[in-house]
């Protein structure tokens, strides 16, 4: 089968996944698992890989997300527990004194607390100290958890072009720069990201103060009576202040793995605050189905992106580059940045970077042009789109803290992450 035809089938492939989440047609699991199996189908019947390679390809596709996935089950069995325990209800009962019914100042705090928790670059632990924070001060005052995510998103993805973010420190690579002298070139367009990070919020914020207000009496509280009060543990609160802080800190030190992390929080969350084998065994099926209807997600979107990435495929995908007409080929790096966010939901970020940009970098020098103005350009502008992607299994991770379906949440952002990365 020639590159071609295998570059046609896997965009055939991801636009399937795309348009049947999208749809709504079934759930995310059955669409990645399905429509990947199709694929792999297909690829052994014609020739192209053996069934032996596609299975490896496979169990290298899962084995890259399997952490992910025992990450989202032992976090949301954490911070549920922490909830249960009434942490939560301390801490939103201070914030809600600090900023009362003031929603675009808790839209601020969402983008303060997502730009500092992404300092380290890591996009499920920026998550993770937001969300939980942050999730039930948005119910408590009626907005939206799509804009949660949106305004998360934003900030994270300015902050995603520190030298050592993984899309800087690959782009970097490809083109043997140091990441340090690339970021400084990247600093303005960080500068003015972060500019469109806060006016995101303040923009959002108004929003959906807007909508509350219209909402008027109607609106009701939503989590009113659905808290079991007998779970409550308000006598260990400093303790359970502390394991949090202690969870986070580890988990941004990046000491252990960050599924252990969250597996020795679990442990000692549950039996400090809970006594008995039937309690704990209670609370732990109380959360099984958050956790693990997310976890099935992640680890289907594993097959999926073993199908495709590991077979080399999306490498494939990105030698269609070439056929970018000649009078063109000056302005590649403005037609990158104006295509980098719908490629994003395309590619995964190292087939993005290792496969795309080589191949552009070539192209381009065919006309004079600059290779670091390529890699600016697919950087800035793909890390606006890099937690709505459904190849990026941190992008499940968020949604599924949030109690958001990737389609909403795809179509909530998708709009505006493209324009702050036109700008």
């Amino acid at each position: 089968m020639s590159d071609t035809i295998l570059a046609l089938l896997g965009f055939a492939t991801v636009i399937a996944v795309i348009v049947l989440l999208l749809r709504n047609v079934t759930v995310p699991a059955l669409a990645f698992v399905s429509v990947s199996t199709i694929t792999a189908a297909i690829l052994v019947a014609t020739g192209a890989f053996t069934l032996d390679e596609m299975a490896g390809f496979i169990k290298e596709g899962v084995k890259g997300v399997h952490g992910t996935a025992v990450l989202f089950i032992f976090s949301v069995l954490f911070f549920g527990v922490m909830t249960d325990a009434g942490m939560f209800d301390k801490i939103i009962g201070a914030l809600m004194k600090k900023v009362g019914n003031n929603v675009v100042g808790v839209a601020l705090m969402t983008c303060l607390i997502a730009i500092i928790g992404h300092l380290d670059g890591g996009g499920a632990s920026t998550f993770l100290i937001t969300i939980p924070a942050m999730l039930p001060v948005y119910k408590r005052l009626h907005m939206r958890r799509e804009t949660l995510l949106l305004i998360c998103v934003t900030a994270m993805g300015v902050m995603n072009l520190m030298p050592w973010g993984g899309p800087t420190m690959r782009a970097a690579s490809v083109i043997e720069m140091e990441p340090n002298d690339l970021w400084f070139q990247l600093m303005p367009m960080q500068i003015v990201g972060l500019v469109l990070a806060v006016g995101t919020a303040i923009f959002w914020g108004l929003q959906e103060k807007k909508r509350i207000a219209k909402l008027g009496d109607a609106i009701v509280a939503e989590d009113a009576g659905k808290k079991d009060e007998a779970l409550a543990r308000p006598q260990n609160f400093i303790f359970n202040v502390i394991l949090t802080l202690a969870v986070i800190i580890v988990l941004v030190l990046d000491i252990f793995p960050s599924y252990y992390v969250f597996m020795v929080g679990c442990a000692l969350g549950i039996l400090v605050n809970y006594r008995g084998k039937k309690l704990h065994n209670s609370i732990i099926k109380s959360h099984a189905s958050a956790g693990l209807s997310m976890a099935s997600t992640i680890l289907c979107a594993g097959v999926f992106l073993g199908v495709l990435s590991k077979s080399g495929i999306m490498e494939k995908m990105a030698i269609m580059a070439n056929v970018i007409p000649a009078s063109l080929g000056r302005f590649l790096p403005i037609i990158i940045g104006i295509l980098s966010v719908p490629l994003a939901l395309l590619f995964d970020t190292d087939s993005y970077f290792y496969g795309l940009l080589p191949v552009l970098v070539s192209v381009g020098n065919q006309f004079g042009v600059n290779p670091a103005h390529i890699a600016i350009a697919m950087v800035v502008c793909r890390n606006c789109a890099t937690f709505i992607s459904p190849v990026a299994p941190a992008t499940y991770l968020g949604i599924g803290l949030a109690g958001v379906e990737i389609k909403d949440h795809i179509k909530y952002c998708f709009g505006w992450q493209w324009g702050v990365s036109l700008i």
